[in-house]
């Protein structure tokens, strides 16, 4: 008889040694991989040049000038508005004055009317809840007296205009509240740019201070090149000016015409330019006082001065008053050219019109440079030039 095949299932090894192998080998194959990927995917950025910092720090003070001019601004609104705020508050204040006077003229009528024991027209309208429906009936206006209409119409002239005021009041609030909320934002503005500023300036070593102080040095001597070349420019053309203005004087001499008219002409002429010229004097003994101050955005001086809050305050000095902002003062007197800039003359910069300084002659100015600068003397080139003017 053959023998029964059997009904058991062959038992399968289990293998533990070799699986354990290769999954520690492809997790291994698996981190160096990362490791390789991680190590290439992400290189470190390179580090910028110190010309780039230079860059980057004037571009970030320049951005820092222009959000000043807008603190400056937003400043002066500010004032602006609260002056007329409180003006509005004090009449609103003095129309409730004469509005409660006016009422009182009524209520002391209306207590008459009440003694002599009867409630008359006064009274009633007085007492209404809707006084002006009562009072658009013309059969009231007949039956009161010319001394009680004029108190009605006293008192109705004064509630519509101590209306008109307390609605203008509150519009003018609100104007101050928006003023005020963009000096905040500018002043966080500024704020943020001269912290930027400072972050990158704080991160070089010392040998790249030195490095970027060279290079300062190199854009100023540039600067006061230019400076010196416009300086010889200027005293070429007014020595060929004198020279044809002696020539001019020589032929109308020989003319016969010793004449009262030429020396009236000239007298006049003189007595104009002597008054430039001496509000020019004032304006630079002005700003050479303040040589040493140091730049604080949004000052106005004695002790600190922003750029256009230096130039304002020396005008001042001058007798003239000129607006706070960059914007403001490029928009004034008479624009002059680079080539004819004279003592005084104004000298702004930035195609956004940040920063502005007063004009010394050969070529330099007087100017509240940046934060963390002193007030000094400088060639007008060391920034790009934008425009000038003559504000008297």
């Amino acid at each position: 008889m053959p023998a029964l095949a059997s009904h058991r299932k062959p038992r399968s090894r289990v293998r533990t040694t070799t699986p354990a192998v290769g999954l520690t080998t492809a997790a291994l194959a698996g981190v160096t991989l990362l490791s390789t990927q991680s190590a290439t995917a992400a290189p470190s950025a390179p580090k910028p040049s110190i010309e780039d910092v230079q860059k980057k720090v004037d571009d970030l003070y320049r951005q820092a000038g222009t959000a000043t001019q807008q603190y400056n601004k937003a400043k002066e609104a500010s004032a602006t508005q609260r002056g007329k705020v409180d003006a509005l508050l004090e009449d609103v204040a003095e129309r409730a004055d004469r509005l409660n006077e006016a009422r009182r003229t009524l209520g002391n009528y209306a207590a008459a009317q009440y003694r002599t024991g009867s409630i008359a027209p006064t009274a009633t309208f007085f007492l209404a809840d809707d006084p002006q429906s009562y009072f658009d009936q013309n059969q009231l206006m007949n039956r009161m007296t010319a001394q009680q209409q004029k108190a009605v119409t006293d008192f109705r002239t004064q509630q519509a205009a101590a209306a008109k005021k307390r609605t203008e009041a509150t519009k003018s609030l609100e104007t101050l509240t928006e003023s005020q909320a963009t000096l905040r934002t500018s002043k966080q503005a500024v704020q943020k740019k001269l912290g930027e500023a400072r972050a990158m300036l704080s991160k070089l070593t010392a040998e790249e201070k030195a490095r970027l102080a060279a290079l300062e040095r190199e854009k100023e001597a540039e600067a006061k090149r230019k400076a010196e070349e416009l300086a010889r420019r200027q005293a070429a053309a007014k020595a060929e000016a004198d020279r044809k203005a002696e020539e001019a004087a020589k032929q109308a001499g020989s003319t016969g015409g010793t004449g009262t008219g030429t020396g009236t002409g000239t007298g006049a002429g003189t007595g104009s330019d002597t008054s430039a010229t001496t509000k020019a004097e004032k304006v630079l003994a002005f700003a050479r006082d303040q040589i040493g101050k140091p730049y604080v955005w949004g000052a106005t001086g004695p002790s600190s001065y922003d750029c256009s809050g230096l130039t304002q305050a020396a005008w001042k000095a001058a007798g003239v008053d000129i607006p706070r902002t960059t914007w403001d003062q490029v928009k004034i007197g008479t624009r002059i050219a680079t080539a004819d800039l004279q003592p005084g003359d104004l000298v702004f910069f930035y195609d956004d019109i940040s920063h502005v300084g007063i004009y010394k002659g050969d070529g330099m100015m007087i100017h509240a440079p940046k934060p963390g600068a002193n007030v000094r003397e400088e060639s007008i080139y060391y920034m790009p030039i934008y425009g000038s003017v003559r504000p008297a």
